[in-house]
């Protein structure tokens, strides 16, 4: 499998986002599924024209703004994929209880994996491959994603179809195909993420600035 993803990953460095997710699509059928922040729906949209009806995942982790949550609704409603929200073993109370109140604050790396990671991990056990909305352009962490990568902590092949996407390039096709997209990207917040953790940018800032603001962390976990 890791040779397949490395060398699909060459093979398709050229290929458009469409054909990577066609390809994916040939080669795990049921297997494969789309994993969305709901930030914006651009990758599951993709990859319901490549397989309508696909699995599309949602880590909902209790703090998500409710304009997140709508878009995820929305997706849900109008679109042709199958939306399945994971949610962490443990409520935000309950968490609280056992690890004393905003977690995010004190320890965001430990908050990340009880409510990001973990059930990220069990959500996709049934799957042998996924597919991310990651960008080399969002990062210096994302400039070398592939197109097609081997995820070798969870073993299974990691797919970017829009890896090599510009900013102009998402809002072309959000703006040619009317995908949905979270309201706050008009708002001042070109990342999303939790409530907690995310602010808006300022003019200048890089567009991933407001998450996890003050702090040195840059990753969530899932994609490193």
């Amino acid at each position: 499998m890791k040779a397949l993803a490395e060398q699909a990953g060459r093979d398709l460095e050229d290929a458009s986002a469409l054909e990577i997710l066609q390809w994916a699509v040939r080669t795990f059928g049921k297997q494969f599924c789309v994993t969305s922040s709901m930030e914006d729906a651009v990758v599951a949209h993709l990859a319901s024209r490549a397989n309508p009806g696909v699995d599309v995942v949602f880590l909902d982790t209790g703090y998500h703004f409710p304009e997140t949550i709508g878009t995820r609704d929305a997706v849900e409603a109008v679109m042709d994929v199958n939306v399945i929200t994971l949610t962490p073993r443990q409520t935000v109370a309950e968490q609280d209880a056992e690890y004393g109140p905003k977690l995010h604050d004190r320890n965001p790396d430990l908050c990340c994996a009880l409510r990001k990671v973990a059930p990220l991990e069990q959500g996709l056990t049934k799957y042998r491959a996924w597919a991310t909305g990651l960008r080399r352009d969002e990062s210096p962490t994302r400039a070398n994603t592939p197109v097609v990568g081997w995820d070798e902590k969870r073993r299974k092949v990691k797919i970017s179809p829009i890896a090599r996407w510009t900013q102009d390039d998402v809002d072309a096709y959000v703006s040619e195909h009317g995908v949905l997209t979270n309201p706050l990207l008009m708002d001042g917040y070109p990342s999303v993420g939790c409530a907690p953790c995310t602010r808006r940018v300022l003019e200048g800032e890089d567009a991933r600035a407001g998450r996890w603001s003050g702090s040195s962390k840059t990753e969530c976990g899932l994609h490193g």
